[in-house]
Order: C-alpha cells, then structure tokens, then sequence
C-alpha cells in the first residue's frame, strides 16, 4: 500500500506539474511613476493611464517613432481644399473587446461622447469637431467648424481612442473600461496593480507575444529600480539620472533614452473660483514673474537630475519644429525683489505648493522652496500622491502645483488645453483674449512658418503673464530586463508592446 500510495503521490506530482505547464502564462510586468487615475481615455488626465490606453484602446490614427501620423482604425484619410472636412476609412473586420463591431457608427459615438460626456477633458482637443456623419459603414467625414490642423495628431491620443459603445454608455465604464486594443481590462487594485489580458480576437493579435501585461504603480524610483534588478518587474520607466549608470554597469538590464516631448513646471491658481483673492501671486503677473526669476533653473539641473534634463522656458520641447528660440532667463534675485516692490508686495509672500509624494518630485520642490525665499516667499510644500494633486488642480483647490506635461506631437497638443482661456486643462483659469486668438489662428493653418510666427507671439506673451512657470524639459529613460526584446525608446514616452517578447 505504501508503495501505491507513494506511486500515486508521484503521479499526482507530475500531473500537477504538467498542468501547471500547460497553463503557464507569459506575464510582462511594468513599473510606473504613479498610479494612473480614471481609466477612461475620455477623462484621464494622467501620463501614465497613457501607458495602459496604449495597450487596451486603438486610436483612429496612430504615430510612429519620428512622431509622423500614421494609420490606426483608420487606414487612410484625406482632408477638403478648405480643410474644414477630414474623410476617413476605417479597418474592417475590428472587434471591440466584448464583441461588438466597429464600424463608421462606433466612431460617431465615441467623438460625440468626447465632446458631450460631462467632465471630458478632451472637448478642447475636439472643439474644431461641429460633426461627425457616418457616410458608409466604414467611412467617416468630420465636419469642422474651422481649418485644424492639429486634429490628427490629437486622434492618435485619447481624443481618438475608440471605446466599445455598449460599455461606454455604462456610469461604470472607468471602472470596467472595453476597448479594442490588443490588451483588455481583468482586474484593478488602487496603488498596487492593473493586470490586461490578451484579446484572442485582436485584429493584429500575432504581433504581442506576452499573455498578460501588469502595471505596477511605484512612486519611488529608486524601488522601482531595486524590483527591476531583482527580477520582480521587467520593465520600469522614469530612470533617476542618478541611477543611469548603475543600470549601464549591470549586465542584467538595458538603459534606453531618448529626448522627451514632455516638461514640468509650476501652475499658477490665477482665477478659479477656489482661488486666494488676497493672495498677489493670483493677482499681479509681476509677482509670479518674480517667483519665476527666483528659480535657478540651471542650478535645480544640476543638483536634481544630473544636468540630464533641459531647462526650459516654454512648452515646446527643444525635439519639436516649434520649438520658440528664446533664451531661459538667468536667476536674478534683484531683479524680482525689484517686481515685487513694484508691484506694493509686503514680503513674506507666503504660498502653497502642491508636491507630489514621491523623492524627485519632493527634491525638486525643496531645492524651489529655498531658491525663492531668497527673494521673498515662503513656500509650504503639501505632498500629495499623483491623481490626487491633479485632482485637486482640476478643481482648483491649490494655489501653486508642481505639475507637468508628457507633450505632444503637434505643438497644439502641449499648449491649447492649458493656456486657452476655455482649455479643459485650464486649471488656473488664466485668460487673455490675445493668446485665445494667436492660439486659434494657429489651429487654423497648416504652414508651418505662420504657426511659428503665432506660436513665437504666445510663448513671449507668456513671459509676462506666467500662467506656468516652466521648469525643465524631461528625457524619456527606460529600463529592463535584457531579456526583453524589441523595446525602443520614442519621443512621446509610451511603451510600445507590438513586437515586445523575452527571450528564453
């Protein structure tokens, strides 16, 4: 009997074990910056629920690593004479993730509900869209107010993620999002994980290799960093410039970078209704000038990141054709002691500054918090965790706000929505008529050389106005395990999961 028993025992192994093999996954498991916020492309606001929608949600266009748009569901499109009617067909034989179809009547819905759905940030990004018309079963025609030249690469973004209609006319759809990417949603815990599966009916499934895709919320870099050498996570974003060169020298991992679309500044609560009234930073564009000029940027360069990143003086990174050829001012304390006398300010000036709660962020703030009391503010940093802050500056329950931008390919893309005095993105509420109109006029061509000319306008009229202090401009720096295969870095940030597999 011992002997059965024991023969018995060592089938039940090795049929345990073979069961096991037979449902063995291939799992690629991500580090991010922060915990991405709502999962609805719609009323995201957060670089990294970018990293998710690009593996759940096509877009009806898409760009490629030169940042040219190229087809996503829609295969080809061309515009009128005017440029006020944009044609497009679309990908046949797509299936959403629970089975319903796209088609031309699906694209209507979702361009509709980006313009419709209470609280979508991306109705500015849309607002040249009067109409969509369903013209067959597969193509589309967008009728435009206006000429906007920046409609397309807002479509290869959230404005042009495709949602299955059913689900997304659901209150729960951020919570239980459908697309028809390669990845769908299974499972979501706050702070810890959102776990994608493989789309068996993917239209391009033989292109992802990975049955799963975890997205591990990290905010701090350097545990970020420590579970990617240790193994626990393949693939980890936002490097430390200080930590490049460990992942250089380990010969378990990769180092890819590139210069960035993105840049970080600091948000003025200039007229919310939640704004201080009594506070002269909200009041007197002199005195946010002053803070501005109070800010080594160089300095801060050095000391944070390295002298890897840019500082900057504008939206537009130094990648971007739109780049405004500008020199950033130099610190000059005297200078903004002077503003603030000009201006009757009684020093201190004292402020909120908005953090979020992880070591960069937190460095990047004390080195500000002591720059500029040099010149007369007293800075209070409140840390807060990501989605939180932006959920806070959305509501305009701030006063300053470390925040930034991942960028955008199309120079409207990192402007229009935060500048424009009815941007969605407009936390401050700054306004100024001029800008509107500048900002307008350069949707509305598509010569490059008069929209720099408008863009050039913009970029010195904000100088003066501070809405945003810009700070620095941000490299991309990934890294990973070396088994991963077919990774690259691009100027947008995104990972690209198409053609990603581990080498045995």
């Amino acid at each position: 009997m011992k002997v059965r028993h024991s023969l018995l025992a060592a089938l039940g192994g090795l049929m345990l074990l073979g069961n096991v093999s037979a449902h063995a996954e291939s799992t690629l498991r991500i580090g991010l910056g922060a915990d991405p916020d709502l999962l609805d492309p719609h009323l995201a606001r957060t670089y990294y629920g970018r990293f998710v929608f690009a593996a759940m949600c096509d877009r009806l266009v898409e760009v490629d690593e030169n940042l040219k748009v190229v087809p996503g569901l829609a295969t080809d499109w061309k515009w009128s004479d005017d440029g006020k009617t944009l044609t497009m067909d679309l990908r046949q034989g797509v299936t959403f993730q629970d089975g319903e179809k796209f088609d031309a009547n699906a694209v209507k819905f979702n361009i509709e509900r980006a313009l419709t759905l209470p609280g979508s940030l991306r109705k500015s990004e849309l607002s040249s869209v009067a109409s969509v018309e369903v013209a067959s079963p597969f193509q589309v025609i967008f009728h435009l107010k206006n000429a906007d030249a920046a409609l397309l690469s807002q479509l290869t973004d959230r404005a042009g993620a495709m949602l299955a209609p059913q689900a997304a006319a659901k209150p729960d759809f951020a919570t239980h999002p459908v697309c028809s990417g390669p990845y769908q949603f299974e499972s979501r815990v706050q702070q810890d994980r959102i776990v994608l599966k493989r789309f068996d009916n993917y239209w391009n499934k033989g292109a992802y290799h990975f049955d799963k895709v975890v997205f591990l919320p990290i905010p701090d870099a350097s545990v970020r960093l420590a579970n990617l050498r240790s193994g626990d996570l393949d693939l980890i974003e936002g490097i430390l410039p200080s930590d490049v060169k460990t992942v250089q020298a380990d010969s378990q991992l990769r180092l890819a970078k590139v210069t960035g679309l993105g840049y970080q500044g600091i948000t003025f609560n200039i007229g919310n209704d939640k704004a201080d009234p009594n506070n002269p930073l909200m009041k007197d564009a002199r005195v946010r000038e002053a803070f501005s000029l109070a800010i080594d940027r160089d300095a801060l360069n050095q000391v944070v990141f390295e002298g890897l990143f840019t500082p900057a003086n504008q939206p537009f990174s130094p990648v971007s054709p739109y780049h405004v050829t500008l020199p950033v001012p130099s610190r000059d304390i005297e200078k903004a002691k002077a503003l603030l006398a000009a201006a009757g300010v009684k020093t201190p000036v004292n402020v909120t500054l908005l953090v979020t709660n992880n070591p960069t962020a937190q460095q990047v703030g004390q080195v500000i918090q002591s720059m500029v009391s040099e010149a007369g503010f007293n800075v209070k940093l409140q840390m807060s965790e990501f989605a939180s802050l932006l959920d806070r500056q959305q509501r305009g329950d701030f006063q300053l706000s470390l925040s930034g931008w991942s960028g955008r390919p199309d120079p409207d893309g990192s402007i229009f929505s935060f500048i424009d005095s009815k941007g969605t993105l407009n936390d401050g509420r700054y306004s100024n008529p001029q800008v509107d109109k500048w900002l307008t006029e350069a949707r509305q061509t598509n010569d490059q050389a008069t929209r720099q000319a408008l863009y050039n306008q913009v970029v010195n009229q904000l100088q003066h106005d501070m809405p945003i202090a810009y700070l620095y401009f941000e490299p991309r720096i990934f890294g990973m395990s070396k088994k991963l295969q077919g990774f690259k870095a691009w100027p947008d940030g995104l990972v690209r999961l198409a053609g990603l597999k581990m080498a045995p």
